[in-house]
């Protein structure tokens, strides 16, 4: 008779984890590494130096679009979020990522639904449209049609684990509402050039279009970042936003 799987509670939530894990990230860094091209070792002395007197270098590299010395950071953040969150993630190509298997552990039953302000209705065509609040009709309808078909499908998940069913082949059924992790490691210039594209804010250069959800994800991870380093992030705002 085959083993049967741990029953876990069915949660719905309608809210992203961000988590800075540990990160090499501050404006000092920008500023030997940038150094070093005009004072070779002697750039060494600005190593762990303070960064407060050399707001006009960093502004420079982020306006001349200077990149290499914001590449000489690292953090790394964990992120809870939908699988469709991460897909969109994984688009970006400059970045280290590792993720929770489904093929290794059972899948825990978090899903998520929209909050109640989450614009509903698409209005125009892909490459030239906006979003504007549903009716509460649309959001019952939508709500409740999620919270079913998550409930339908992690019960034929269960069904497949307590016959023996391999946790790989289980979990087709599981929609891409479901929550997982992963760990996140970029640099500055890459977190900028995600954020120009992942957040949609007043004064960009090239105005951005994302998708309310990673863009909840990326607005937390930009917290972190101007908190870190908070003249490389002024300057990057100060040039509209484009990653160097």
């Amino acid at each position: 008779m085959s083993e049967q799987s741990e029953v876990f509670p069915i949660q719905f939530r309608e809210d992203m984890t961000v988590e800075l894990v540990k990160a090499s990230a501050s404006d000092s860094d920008v500023i030997w590494a940038a150094r070093v091209s005009t004072a070779g070792d002697k750039s060494l002395d600005a190593v762990g130096s303070d960064a407060s007197g050399a707001e006009g270098l960093i502004n420079y590299l982020a306006r001349e679009r200077h990149g290499s010395p914001f590449e000489h950071t690292s953090m790394t953040f964990f992120i809870s979020a939908p699988i469709f969150v991460f897909r969109e993630f994984m688009r970006h190509r400059i970045a280290s990522y590792n993720e929770e298997s489904g093929r290794y552990r059972e899948l825990r039953p978090v899903f998520y639904i929209p909050a109640k302000e989450r614009n509903l209705v698409q209005i125009g065509k892909p490459g030239a449209y906006t979003f504007v609040p549903g009716t509460d009709e649309q959001y019952t309808v939508t709500v409740n049609a999620i919270k079913e078909t998550c409930n339908l499908a992690y019960e034929n998940y269960q069904k497949m684990l307590n016959v023996g069913v391999a946790r790989e082949v289980a979990r087709a059924v599981l929609p891409v509402t479901l929550y997982s992790s992963m760990y996140v490691t970029m640099n500055a210039r890459a977190l900028m050039n995600f954020l120009s594209l992942r957040t949609s804010r007043e004064g960009s250069h090239f105005p951005s279009y994302p998708q309310r959800e990673i863009e909840m994800v990326a607005e937390k991870m930009e917290e972190h970042f101007a908190k870190l380093m908070p003249l490389t992030h002024k300057a990057f705002e100060k040039s509209g936003r484009v990653a160097p």
